[in-house]
C-alpha cells in the first residue's frame, strides 16, 4: 500500500509540475501578447537563420518584432541599452545577442536582468551565468569566405593570406575595435601564427594583421555578402554560418567556397540576455523560451549555427541528418579550440586598444 501511495504521490507531483509549467507558459504568452511588441538588435536576417526565426515567432504569437541595426557589433548593442535607458519606444532593445566576453561585461555594468528558460538545465554550465543574466545560444568557427570567380587559388590556412596572390583581397566582417566577430578573427590568426599559445594570440594576431596591411592585402572595409560579390572584399574572414548562408543566398553568382583553415580554428560562442531596461520584458522572456525550445534550436542549425543544446538534441535524435550534412567536413571542426572567458577578455582588451597603433587601418 505504501509503495502504491508513494508512486501515486510521485505521479501527482510530476503532473502538478507539468501543469504548473504549462500554466506559467500560458501566463507568459498572455503577458507578452499584451505588450504586443519585441525589439531585437544586431540580428541580420541572414545571420544564423534569424530571418526565418523572427518570422516564425511573429506568426506563432502575433507579436510585432522591431529589428534594430542588423549589422551592429556586440559593443554597439551594449551602447544601445545605455543610450536608451529611459526610452520606452522601439529604439530601446529588449534583448541582445553578443559575443561571450560581452555577457559578463554587460552584467557588471548593470545592463541585464536575469531569466532562466525552461530548458536551462540543458545549457552547458561553462557557457551560462549561474544567476541567469546571460546564457550561450549557438557557436561557430572562423572561416574564409572566398569569391572563387575572382580568387582562383583558394587559401587553405592563415599564412596563405600574406601571399602576393591576395593583394587588396582580405577583409574582416566587422571593426576589430568593437565587433566580436572581428576581434575573434584577429585572435584566430594569432592562435595560428603564435604557435597555439593563447597568452600570445592577441599580440600575434595584431602582428599578422599589421603585416597583412603592410603587404597591401588587407582591405579596411567591413566584409559582407555584397562586398564579396562586388569584388571589394573577395576574401572575408567570418563565422562559418554567415559564410555558408551567403553561399546559399548568392546562388552561384558569384561562386563561393567556405574554408575552415588548417590551423587556428577558433570557435566562438554567442550569448543571449535581456536588457535591464527592456520596455517589453515579457515578450523578451517569451522570445528566449522560443530560442531555447527544440524548435528554436533546430532553426539555428538550419541557419548553419551549432545550437548550444546540440549535444542534448543529438541524444534525443532531434536534429535532421540533412541539416548536419550541409555543414563543412567534420574534421575541420574537430580541431576547434574554445577560448575561455578570461582568454577572450584578455584578448579583447589587447586587440581593441592596440589595433590603431599596431595595424593602423580604420575599418568602416
Amino acid at each position: 500500500m505504501f509503495k502504491v501511495l508513494a508512486v501515486t504521490a510521485a505521479v501527482s507531483a510530476a503532473l502538478g509540475g507539468a501543469q504548473n509549467a504549462s500554466a506559467q507558459s500560458a501566463q507568459l504568452v498572455a503577458a507578452a501578447k499584451a505588450e504586443g511588441e519585441l525589439t531585437v538588435i544586431a540580428l541580420a536576417r541572414s545571420w544564423c537563420g534569424y530571418g526565418k526565426m523572427i518570422d516564425a515567432f511573429k506568426a506563432k504569437y502575433g507579436i510585432k518584432v522591431n529589428e534594430l541595426n542588423p549589422d551592429a557589433g556586440s559593443g554597439d548593442e551594449l551602447e544601445a541599452i545605455k543610450a536608451n535607458k529611459d526610452n520606452k519606444g522601439p529604439q530601446a532593445p529588449d534583448t541582445i545577442d553578443v559575443g561571450l566576453s560581452f555577457g559578463p561585461q554587460a552584467k557588471a555594468a548593470g545592463l541585464l536582468q536575469p531569466y532562466k528558460v525552461a530548458n536551462w538545465g540543458t545549457i552547458p554550465d561553462s557557457v551560462k551565468d549561474a544567476e541567469g543574466y546571460w546564457y550561450g545560444d549557438y557557436y561557430g568557427v572562423l572561416a574564409f569566405e572566398v569569391n572563387t570567380d575572382l580568387i582562383s587559388k583558394v587559401p587553405t590556412d592563415w599564412s596563405d593570406l600574406l601571399k602576393a596572390d591576395y593583394k587588396n583581397s582580405v577583409a574582416l566582417a566587422g571593426d576589430p575595435r568593437s565587433a566580436n566577430q572581428a576581434i575573434q578573427g584577429v585572435y584566430a590568426a594569432g592562435i595560428a601564427t603564435g604557435g597555439g599559445d593563447a597568452t600570445k594570440a592577441a599580440a600575434a594576431g595584431l602582428k599578422f594583421f599589421g603585416d597583412l596591411n603592410k603587404a597591401g592585402n588587407f582591405v579596411p572595409v567591413i566584409g559582407k555578402a555584397a562586398s564579396l560579390a562586388q569584388g571589394t572584399t573577395p576574401i572575408v574572414i567570418r563565422w562559418d554560418y554567415n559564410a555558408l548562408a551567403d553561399r546559399d543566398a548568392l546562388k552561384g553568382n558569384p561562386k563561393v567556397q567556405v574554408v575552415v583553415p588548417k590551423s587556428g580554428v577558433v570557435a566562438g560562442v554567442y550569448v543571449q540576455a535581456i536588457s535591464a531596461y527592456a520596455p517589453h520584458p515579457n515578450a523578451a522572456k517569451l522570445w528566449m523560451e522560443y530560442l531555447y525550445s527544440d524548435e528554436g534550436q533546430v532553426a539555428w542549425l538550419d541557419g548553419y549555427c551549432h545550437p548550444i543544446r546540440f549535444t542534448d538534441l543529438v541524444a534525443k535524435n532531434k536534429l535532421p541528418k540533412a541539416m548536419l550534412d550541409k555543414l563543412p567536413p567534420a574534421e575541420g571542426y574537430a580541431k576547434a579550440v574554445f577560448p575561455t572567458l578570461d582568454q577572450q577578455n584578455s584578448a579583447k582588451e589587447t586587440i581593441t586598444k592596440q589595433w590603431d597603433t599596431l595595424v593602423g587601418a580604420s575599418v568602416k
